[in-house]
């Protein structure tokens, strides 16, 4: 894979594409043709590979967290809005 799908999938989502393609998956299952296409049309700014990509790691980040190994005790809460009320801790 080359480094500006590499990047372009790591792109950044806002809340609102987010939403969009949540929906998008839920209107276009994996048996609908141009897919990826469908829904980077519904999400806007986004390209097929950058809506394929963010479906990977969402299924990646899935599977982990099903198969515990994703500890969601890593994160805590903090009372600053700029972090969306989240805390990395160390």
């Amino acid at each position: 894979m080359a480094s500006s799908q590499i990047s372009s999938s790591r792109s950044s989502w806002t809340k609102k594409q987010n939403k969009q393609f949540e929906e998008a998956l839920a209107m276009f299952d994996k048996d609908t043709p141009d897919r990826w296409h469908n829904i980077a049309r519904a999400v806007g700014g986004k390209s097929p590979d950058e809506v394929r990509n963010h479906y990977e790691i969402l299924v990646r980040d899935i599977m982990q967290i099903e198969s515990d190994q994703f500890h969601v005790s890593n994160y805590i809460r903090t009372g600053n809005s700029n972090l969306n009320g989240r805390a990395y801790a160390n």
